[in-house]
């Protein structure tokens, strides 16, 4: 095949379509003469796998108890300052740069693994371009801690996630440097691809640099924004950072294959050079004119080229109009620094894909020993890799919600669970190991979660779609369509409702109550604890024939005596409860934060009055009987949501306007998320900025009876 395939370029030649320059290009790349012309060539065996102190260390199967010297990390304050690093400095700065990811890290806590798996193409893409002008996206944002210790931001690094400091993702408003946030994945290519058309637009000449990895190649905006930069051909470069958490057609069941020694070093690095890429631009145009068999013939050679490195991976890219280049051991500084170098400085059109092989956690061996890859960590002793997470006497809601998922599934084989690459997260792991065949992750892609959850439905069977609350919102055309307006019953579990602490407002899950409860068919539930979490996913269960979903929080439960067998009882649907009787003012709680409405009620108590508290357990369909006989019955009623505007709220202002209940002297307030995005921090941090404490709750009480002096006695 190859003998017969390069037979073609003689025939070209033969008619003087070839100029003799590009003839000696093609000697040259056949017979290998420019493989080892670049200076960044040298001894690649001798070091291959080796990543200085950091790899010796792993091997060993310890780590530093106290934080080494970083001489050359320390004159590095922005990217301007490694220009003229020679390849082993910028290795000895990328060894630095791990210990100190890690030693901060182990202060803060955050997302570990994620970061040293792309400390030395952090270097690399630094060192090459020249941010801010050339504009480097990181996706998913997790991955940027390197790249925020790189860009003037590491004496900030001991306030990573806490209230007032840094973002744990890329940030726009953070630094010049962070030129698109990203909390959420798959999002760089499609932002990286309107920068790009931006500044042809504009006739500036900067290069952009989309880097997704860690899982975010797996949802489908990634390949709708390849396809259209393959149509629009804007200079781009996407890199794609390939640590064995991306389902790619080069990877089997274990992962994608690794580099193999030097001989794919040597290939990888021709692939970038940039007289073969000139080559490929002149015969493309050659074999067009052509046509027919001849252009078949030349399409062949190139793709057997890139096939002996990446077998039949590289043919979707090229598919998409994607330029392939890889795969790359992207834990080689000197083989990544060639290869930017070439594609940066190459002067023919169009979008590129360099893909890259990384190891998550690499250079800490508690990271690479682990089976997360200490994706996200609690502080923790870098020595040991002891991590210092607080010990509760209850456990998550993630953990109630998959207890009583695995209660409803063993009574009903028709059961299943689905989540987006985040078993982990949702607590479906322990589902799927009662329920291995029942259990489906379809990776970062809730639009066909979604999708694929109403076609189980169609059939018969009763899926629970487990999906953080913030990562909803990218499948709600689905949830609308798919779903509702054709009456399916898939049942929503949407974890991370509220405010989320320091994962900030990327995570936050404000929207959630707005925009399911707006739906004519959806069922919609907060539980107040862990017991009625049991309740309501059984009430779920039961519901079959419409859909339904139902929001909890991050963090734990309150303590309470879990139903027999974590057998929930499904509850009579659209009715609430109350929880304390009392006179004058009523506080109707939907989800968690009836917990702060019984705190206020006890501080309001303090003060000679006591309150009525309820439970309005759905928002969908309401409890207007509970409603009404509050409103009647109470001069104030304040409703109390950790949801937006537009939601539990005013959905009990629209029944009680139609029913004539604020026609009367009732007062009505309700409590919110204010109307901005609350930033990271602690919960209790965030609780108070947004006016949704228990103080403020029972401030409120007294602001609206006119009692000020006790309303500022509560607050202090």
């Amino acid at each position: 095949m190859a003998l017969c395939s390069f037979a073609f370029t003689g025939n070209m030649m033969s008619q003087g379509l070839i100029a003799q320059k590009h003839n000696n290009l093609l000697s040259q790349w056949l017979h290998g003469a420019d493989q080892h012309s670049h200076p960044f060539s040298k001894n690649y065996q001798a070091r291959k796998g080796s990543t200085g102190i950091c790899a010796s260390l792993s091997e060993r199967g310890e780590y530093f108890s106290q934080k080494p010297p970083t001489p050359l990390l320390d004159t590095v304050n922005y990217p301007i300052h490694m220009k003229n690093l020679s390849p082993k400095e910028l290795r000895q700065l990328a060894d630095e740069l791990r210990s100190d990811v890690i030693f901060n890290v182990s202060k803060t806590g955050g997302h570990l693994g994620s970061s040293l798996g792309v400390i030395e193409l952090t270097v690399a893409l630094h060192y090459v371009f020249n941010a801010p002008q050339d504009k480097i996206l990181w996706d998913v944002g997790h991955q940027s801690y390197p790249h925020k210790i790189l860009t003037g931001r590491r004496e900030k690094m001991p306030s990573l996630r806490q209230t007032g400091g840094l973002s744990g993702f890329t940030k726009r408003s953070e630094s010049d440097y962070d030129c698109f946030g990203a909390g959420h994945s798959s999002t760089t290519i499609s932002a990286g691809l309107g920068m790009a058309v931006g500044r042809d637009l504009k006739g500036r000449k900067n290069h952009v640099v989309a880097v997704i990895g860690d899982g975010a190649m797996t949802a489908g905006q990634a390949y709708e924004a390849m396809n259209n930069a393959g149509y629009l051909d804007s200079d781009m470069i996407v890199i794609l950072n390939d640590n064995k958490q991306v389902s790619l057609p080069t990877a089997n069941l274990d992962g994608p294959i690794a580099p193999v020694g030097a001989l794919s070093s040597a290939l990888s690095r021709l692939q970038s050079n940039r007289p073969l890429r000139e080559l490929r631009e002149v015969a493309k145009g050659v074999t067009k004119q052509i046509g027919g068999p001849m252009h078949e013939i030349a399409a062949k050679v190139d793709e057997y080229a890139r096939g002996m490195i990446s077998g039949s991976g590289s043919s979707l890219f090229e598919e998409l109009g994607l330029y392939y280049i890889g795969p790359v051991d992207g834990h080689n500084i000197d083989d990544l620094a060639a290869i930017l170098k070439e594609v940066k400085s190459t002067k023919t059109t169009g979008p590129v894909l360099i893909h890259v092989v990384t190891e998550k956690g690499r250079g800490y061996p508690y990271a690479e020993k682990a089976a997360d890859k200490y994706h996200g960590v609690a502080k923790f002793d870098p020595a040991t890799g002891k991590q210092f997470k607080s010990s509760a006497p209850t456990q998550s809601y993630t953990t109630y919600f998959a207890e009583a998922l695995i209660a409803e599934a063993e009574a009903d084989k028709d059961v299943v669970a689905i989540h987006a690459a985040m078993g982990g997260g949702t607590g479906l792991n322990l589902f799927q190991r009662r329920f291995p065949t029942r259990c489906f992750d379809v990776g970062i892609a809730e639009q066909h979660a979604v999708t694929f959850a109403a076609g189980l439905a169609c059939e018969g069977i009763k899926p629970f779609c487990a999906i953080y609350s913030s990562f909803l919102q990218r499948a709600y055309d689905q949830v609308v369509h798919d779903v509702d307006l054709q009456k399916l019953p898939v049942r929503f579990a949407m974890d991370r409702a509220g405010l989320v602490g320091a994962d900030g407002p990327t995570h936050c899950g404000a929207f959630d109550v707005t925009f399911m409860a707006c739906l004519p068919n959806m069922v919609v539930m907060a539980p107040a604890d862990e017991v009625e979490l049991f309740h309501m996913v059984a009430t779920a269960a039961a519901i079959d024939d419409r859909p339904s979903c139902f929001r909890y929080p991050r963090g734990n439960g309150i303590g309470l005596e879990l139903p027999p067998g974590n057998k929930g009882i499904p509850l009579e649907v659209g009715r609430g409860r109350i929880l304390i009787e009392g006179e004058r003012v009523a506080l109707l709680g939907y989800g968690a934060p009836v917990q702060s409405c019984l705190a206020a009620a006890q501080l309001a108590e303090s003060h000679g009055l006591r309150l009525t508290v309820a439970d309005a357990r759905f928002c969908k369909p309401l409890d207007g009987a509970l409603i009404r006989s509050l409103a009647k019955s109470h001069e104030v009623l304040i409703t109390v949501e950790e949801g937006s505007i537009g939601g539990f709220g005013s959905h009990v202002a629209q029944f009680m306007a139609l029913d004539g209940l604020l026609d009367g002297k009732l007062k009505w307030r309700p409590l919110v998320l204010p109307d901005r995005y609350i930033d990271h921090g602690s919960p209790a941090d965030q609780l108070m900025q947004s006016g949704l404490s228990s103080s403020h709750i029972a401030a409120t009480v007294f602001n609206i009876l006119g009692k000020a002096r006790e309303a500022l006695e509560i607050m202090s």
